[in-house]
């Protein structure tokens, strides 16, 4: 067989995550170490680390040169953090399997307080996501916010050097490479709802290549993708951007399909939230109406 290539950013998440879909290829299809080659590809979103996502073109950023890849046949697959990838792929592509998920909960990271309730008053707190800014503002207006970016690693540096006095990181991305003890608390749903999809790694690839689609088919993990797709129709309906604090979670409870999502004004003033539940069946359904109803609320108000 020709060499299955997989596409991927090069931060050490982003690596874990393409050797655990090699990982799982290898022991679905029997293929070996030499069978899988993975292609790292630096993006935008990589090159420039100085400016908040929405002011520079959002989510897309990401993903842009690795789906460049995937047209021009340079990669067979690619392997995304879910959380990050727009609320609709470019024509042609489609995302084909979907890791079990792990935590979706926003883990809470300081070394002077255990949780946000915590935090002293007027505390500076770094982050780069405008959801986890909108509903911190929500929980604590006396909260200074400021822009927070750069890979794990580099945001926990900022963090011992003082830039901040917190900040949050998604919890399965910690406990995927191993730094779970850097988590001073764990955030319940309850408190601060996660991001789209958080805690899914996806892989893409071109919806014409039916070889791929059909490998990739058998690690796909239906369960996490069914809430995954309530959780991103209901993004694709509020056209949400990175501009935008949304956030939104689904569980399938005794296989009936539980949906909680909301949009904030940014400064955590207003939120618009509802709920759905119903058959898996209709999990895309369920999300699509869910932001249609969440936009018709939230109106002129929300930074759509």
């Amino acid at each position: 067989m020709p060499k299955l290539k997989i596409g991927t950013r090069g931060s050490p998440l982003a690596l874990y995550q393409a050797n655990e879909t090699k990982s799982r290829l290898k022991a679905a299809h029997g293929y070996s170490d030499e069978d899988i080659e993975i292609v790292v590809i630096t993006t935008t979103g990589d090159r420039i680390r100085d400016r908040p996502l929405s002011e520079i073109g959002g989510k897309g950023l990401f993903t842009k040169e690795i789906e460049e890849a995937l047209f021009a046949r340079e990669i067979h697959l690619a392997v995304h953090s879910m959380k990050d990838m727009p609320a609709r792929l470019p024509d042609g592509l489609i995302m084909a399997a979907l890791l079990p998920r792990e935590d979706v909960r926003d883990a809470f990271l300081s070394p002077v307080a255990k949780t946000i309730d915590d935090l002293p008053k007027g505390a500076v707190v770094g982050s780069s996501s405008v959801r986890r800014g909108a509903q911190l503002k929500r929980l604590r207006p006396d909260i200074d916010v400021i822009q927070f970016r750069g890979n794990v690693e580099t945001r926990l540096k900022k963090l011992d050097e003082g830039v901040a006095m917190a900040t949050f990181l998604a919890a399965a991305g910690l406990k995927r490479l191993g730094l779970a003890d850097k988590i001073a608390s764990l955030v319940p749903t309850e408190v601060m709802l996660p991001a789209v999809a958080q805690g899914c790694i996806g892989i893409e690839t071109r919806e014409d290549d039916a070889k791929t689609r059909e490998l990739l088919a058998a690690i796909n993990h239906e369960p996490s993708a069914t809430a995954v797709n309530c959780e991103r129709a209901f993004l694709a309906a509020l056209d949400g951007s990175c501009r935008t604090p949304l956030a939104g979670h689904a569980v399938i409870d005794n296989g009936v399909v539980k949906f909680r999502g909301h949009a904030l004004t940014l400064d955590g003033v207003h939120c618009f939230e509802t709920t759905r539940a119903g058959a898996p069946a209709d999990a895309a359904r369920m999300g699509r109406e869910a932001g249609e109803q969440v936009k018709a609320e939230g109106g002129s108000l929300i930074a759509f």
